[in-house]
């Protein structure tokens, strides 16, 4: 349509019913004269600014130029359709959601290898639907991608297009989190070593009833892995630990409610009442930092003083940080690997199923 729209103009303007010096009509205007969107209305004006024919200022309008007829005939022809030109390689990157605690170093690992290697990068994000996974999954196959790097969706649904992408071969690399029973090639943390790590810290300063604290299921395998470290260490001490010492999957709770602040309200009064009915809990494992958080503002609001240990962390400009042991992920690491194999899949080569990063310890300031 937006060729329609030029052709019009731009006849116009050869008959003299636009001479140079005059203003034709808006991206507005011409939106609602061709019935179509700004987007293709400004593009019809563009193509004439490109070519010349009309100047384009910000804020008064566009405007024919002066110019010789004869110039403007010796101009190249506009193509009847505008095909996108692809330059270089792309990889498509499609992660669950991404924050200064988890997220923001992956993204940079990635595209400064990404950048190493003279491939384009495209990111999108999820934000935990399934169906947004598809969708993106979908836009970047379209697009022309040559392989994807994925961190998806939590929770033991799989979206189908996943499977579409292992049984075609197509290259995909996983990232933090595996999918079970599909070939795919997973890099993340050895979540139940570093699991075992933190519980024997707590163990080690007196703690035996300590509380795994997870907002996601259990049949994520991040999750599942860092429970099982934990659950495992226990026993290997002989301490009990059964449902009176979980709380697992509180996003369950939140699952119908869309703002943000109030699934946080929600989830911070389950919390509150478990502490409440739980006063000989004296530590708290918790599967990420956001959870962490969580436990620990409702610990401040009772004026408790009880141990949480956590996964993943920005470095510094947090106060939480210095108050509890948690585990530093190689993200950096962990997205300039997914790079890396992915490159050797698009080349025909084999990868580990799964590999790890590196991961440290921080340990609380001993003060606090």
């Amino acid at each position: 349509m937006y060729k329609k729209i030029y052709d019009d103009l731009l006849e116009a303007i050869e008959k003299g019913i636009y001479p140079p010096g005059s203003k034709l009509p808006s991206e507005k205007e011409l939106m609602e004269q061709y019935n179509v969107s700004r987007i293709t209305s400004k593009k019809a004006l563009e193509m004439l600014a490109d070519r010349n024919i009309i100047v384009r200022m910000p804020g008064k309008g566009s405007f024919v130029l002066e110019e010789n007829e004869q110039d403007r005939e010796n101009l190249p022809a506009v193509p009847q359709t505008v095909e996108p030109v692809r330059k270089g390689k792309m990889l498509g990157v499609i992660l669950d959601s991404f924050s200064g605690f988890f997220g923001c170093e992956l993204i940079a690992g990635i595209e400064h290898e990404c950048w190493s290697k003279n491939y384009h990068m495209i990111l999108k994000c999820t934000y935990g639907n399934v169906e947004a996974e598809s969708r993106a999954i979908d836009e970047l196959m379209e697009l022309g991608v040559d392989g994807i790097i994925l961190m998806c969706v939590q929770g033991e649904n799989y979206s189908t297009r996943i499977v579409k992408l292992a049984l075609d071969k197509f290259p995909v690399i996983l990232v933090d989190r595996a999918l079970k029973g599909l070939p795919i090639p997973c890099i993340g943390t050895d979540n139940y070593r570093a699991a075992q790590d933190l519980v024997n810290i707590l163990l080690e300063e007196g703690h035996e009833k300590i509380c795994f604290v997870s907002q996601a299921p259990l049949e994520t395998s991040s999750v599942e892995e860092r429970f099982n470290g934990y659950r495992d260490t226990m026993l290997e001490h002989k301490l009990l630990t059964n449902e009176d010492l979980w709380m697992i999957d509180l996003d369950s709770l939140v699952e119908n409610i869309e703002e943000t602040r109030e699934k946080e309200k929600k989830v911070m009064e389950a919390i509150e009442n478990y502490v409440e009915n739980h006063s000989q809990v004296t530590a708290f494992f918790t599967v990420d930092l956001q959870t962490g958080v969580l436990v620990y503002r409702v610990l401040q609001k009772k004026n408790l003083r009880k141990e949480i240990v956590f996964f993943d962390g920005v470095e510094e400009g947090y106060e939480f940080h210095t108050y509890c042991t948690h585990v530093m992920q190689g993200q950096y690491l962990m997205g300039a690997m997914a790079v890396k194999n992915l490159c050797r899949l698009i080349k025909g080569g084999e990868v580990e199923l799964r590999k790890y990063v590196p991961y440290s310890i921080i340990r609380k300031d001993p003060q606090m």
